[in-house]
C-alpha cells in the first residue's frame, strides 16, 4: 500500500505536464514575427538552438520584411537535367516565419526534368505559370499519379511523397509552388539511379528510349484516367 501511495503523486505530475502541453496555444501568439535576421551572424557557441526561428524585436518590423523578390526571375537551367529548382522559407524571407507557409519555383528547359525527390515536412501545391509539364507522385502502394498540366492548371502533392515534373512542350516552362510547412525539407534520389553520368540529347529518352517525344507526348494521353 505505501508503494502505491508513492507512485500516486508521480503519476498526477505526469498528468498535470501533459495535459499543459495538450493545452498549449497552436497558433501564434503575436499579430506577426518577422526572422530575427541578426541572429543568423552569432557566432556557434552564442546561439541557441530551437524548433524554429527568432522572432524580430516587434518595434523593427518593417513592410520590407513581408516582400520578396526572390523568385521575380528565372533560374539557371544550363545544366544537365535542363532544371532549376529554389525554395524560399522563413531563413530567406523574413515575414514567413512561424505562418507554415514557404514557396518555391521550378523552371525547366525544352525537355527539362525535376528528378524524383519527396518534401517530408510539407504538402506541396503546383502552380503552371508558363508551359505544359507533367507532373506526377508515387503514393505508399507504389501507384503513379501523374497529369498533364497546362497554363493555370494546379496540381497538389501529399506531404512525404515522391515525385516528379518534366517539360513536354515546345517551350520553357514555369511552375510556381505553395508549401504547407515554414522548411519543407527535401529529399532527392540518387542520380546514380539513372546513369546521370552519361550526357544524352534528351533527358526524357533516359527515361523510355523508345518512344520519341511526340510519342511521348501522345502516350501520356494515358494518365487523363486518374
Amino acid at each position: 500500500m505505501e508503494k502505491c501511495g508513492t507512485m500516486f503523486p508521480i503519476a498526477a505530475a505526469i498528468s498535470l505536464v501533459m495535459t499543459c502541453c495538450y493545452a498549449a496555444d497552436p497558433w501564434n501568439l503575436r499579430d506577426m514575427c518577422p526572422t530575427e535576421t541578426s541572429a543568423k551572424n552569432k557566432s556557434p557557441e552564442a546561439a541557441l538552438f530551437f524548433n524554429g526561428l527568432p522572432c524580430k524585436n516587434p518595434s523593427k518590423i518593417t513592410p520590407s520584411d513581408f516582400k520578396s523578390s526572390r523568385l521575380a526571375t528565372a533560374g539557371d537551367t544550363d545544366n544537365f537535367h535542363g532544371s532549376s529548382v529554389r525554395i524560399v522559407t522563413a531563413e530567406d524571407f523574413a515575414g514567413l516565419n512561424t505562418l507554415g507557409l514557404s514557396v518555391g519555383r521550378m523552371d525547366l528547359d525544352f525537355d527539362g526534368i525535376v528528378m524524383p525527390h519527396s518534401h517530408p515536412r510539407a504538402t506541396e501545391m503546383m502552380f503552371v505559370t508558363m508551359g505544359s509539364v507533367i507532373a506526377g507522385f508515387i503514393d505508399t502502394r507504389n501507384r503513379p499519379f501523374q497529369k498533364v498540366l497546362k497554363e493555370g492548371d494546379i496540381f497538389v502533392v501529399p506531404r512525404g511523397l515522391l515525385h516528379y515534373c518534366f517539360n513536354v512542350g515546345y517551350s520553357e516552362a514555369t511552375v510556381l509552388s505553395v508549401f504547407n510547412g515554414q522548411n519543407p525539407g527535401s529529399v532527392s534520389i540518387s542520380d546514380a539511379m539513372f546513369e546521370l553520368a552519361t550526357p544524352a540529347p534528351r533527358i526524357l529518352n533516359k527515361l523510355s528510349p523508345s518512344l520519341t517525344l511526340q510519342e511521348k507526348q501522345q502516350n501520356f494521353s494515358y494518365v487523363n484516367w486518374f
